[in-house]
C-alpha cells in the first residue's frame, strides 16, 4: 500500500511533524510546492498536513486549493489529517475532518493536532494516530 505525506508549513512545525510522520511510515514527505496532483493522487493512503491558520482554517493560497484538487482526483482514497497550531482548541482539524469526508475521502481516523514542532507530540495521541494509517 502505497503512502504519501503531503504538507504545507510556514514557520517550519507542520515539516518538522511531517517529516516524522513520513520517517515513522517508510514514506516520503513533500511539500505541496514540490509535487503533483497527479503524483499524490496515486497513492493508497494521503496523509495531508497543515497548520491552523488565522481563525483555525487551513492556509488559503497554496495549501487548500491543491488540498481540494488532490480530493476531487483521489475519491475514496484514505486520508489522514495532521498539523500544528499555536491558539484555539482544534476547531480547524475538526471541520476538516468532516470536509474531507464530504469531499468523498475516508478519513483513517481523528486527526494529529501538535501545539508547536515534533518534540511537543503527545506520545500517546501520536502512537493512536499512526496505528490508524
Amino acid at each position: 500500500m502505497s503512502k504519501i505525506v503531503v504538507y504545507w508549513s510556514g514557520t517550519g512545525n507542520t515539516e518538522d511533524v511531517a517529516n516524522k510522520i513520513a520517517q515513522d511510515l517508510g514514506c516520503e514527505a513533500v511539500s505541496v510546492s514540490a509535487v503533483s496532483v497527479d503524483e499524490v493522487a496515486q497513492n493508497d493512503v494521503i496523509v495531508f498536513g497543515c497548520p491552523a491558520m488565522g481563525s483555525e482554517e487551513l492556509e488559503e493560497d497554496e495549501f487548500r486549493p491543491f488540498y481540494e484538487a488532490v480530493m476531487a482526483a483521489a475519491g475514496g482514497k484514505k486520508v489522514a489529517l495532521f498539523g500544528s497550531y499555536g491558539w484555539g482548541d482544534g476547531e480547524w482539524m475538526r471541520n476538516w475532518q468532516d470536509e474531507v469526508v464530504s469531499l468523498g475521502g475516508v478519513l483513517a481516523g481523528e486527526g494529529l493536532i501538535v501545539n508547536g514542532d515534533s518534540s511537543a507530540i503527545d506520545d500517546a495521541a501520536y502512537q493512536a494516530f499512526l496505528a490508524t494509517i
